[in-house]
């Protein structure tokens, strides 16, 4: 895995989940876990919010498998207990990716609200076009 600059211990218990996701295998099971049945995921390249845990697990699945790879890390993280910020880099075609991931739980512990800010512009096309295709191949592997 690659060096991460924040420590990936010690934050809130529902942080510490997504963390603990992202640093282990991306599993589906163990991210529908941490998902609430209406949660709604706002991605940088689709325009509408993608409502409910099945498009989100398959879009947080694809970008575990696209941008969680050995250049991703997070630098940095506002842990506000039921809502945290990460900001993250990694290099996908040559092309440093910045972004953040903005998460919000309910009273559950689970997941309502996932958005994802990426940029340059160069950057976002790369993610756009990585996670199209992880789509397209889950969904062909259905």
């Amino acid at each position: 895995m690659a060096e991460h600059l924040i420590p990936m211990t010690g934050h809130s218990p529902n942080l510490q989940r997504w963390i603990d996701w992202m640093n282990g295998d991306h599993a589906p099971d163990g991210l529908a876990r941490q998902l609430s049945d209406d949660v709604v995921f706002k991605s940088p390249v689709v325009h509408t919010p993608q409502e409910g845990k099945a498009i989100t697990l398959a879009y947080l699945t694809a970008a575990g498998a696209t941008l969680g790879g050995d250049t991703f890390r997070y630098t940095r993280v506002f842990d506000c207990g039921d809502q945290a910020v990460l900001e993250f880099e990694c290099v996908m075609d040559g092309i440093l990716v910045n972004g953040v991931d903005m998460i919000a739980w309910n009273a559950d512990g689970k997941i309502e609200d996932f958005k994802v800010m990426v940029r340059p512009l160069k950057g976002m096309q790369a993610v756009h076009a990585a996670m199209g295709a992880m789509l397209e191949k889950m969904k062909q592997g259905a």
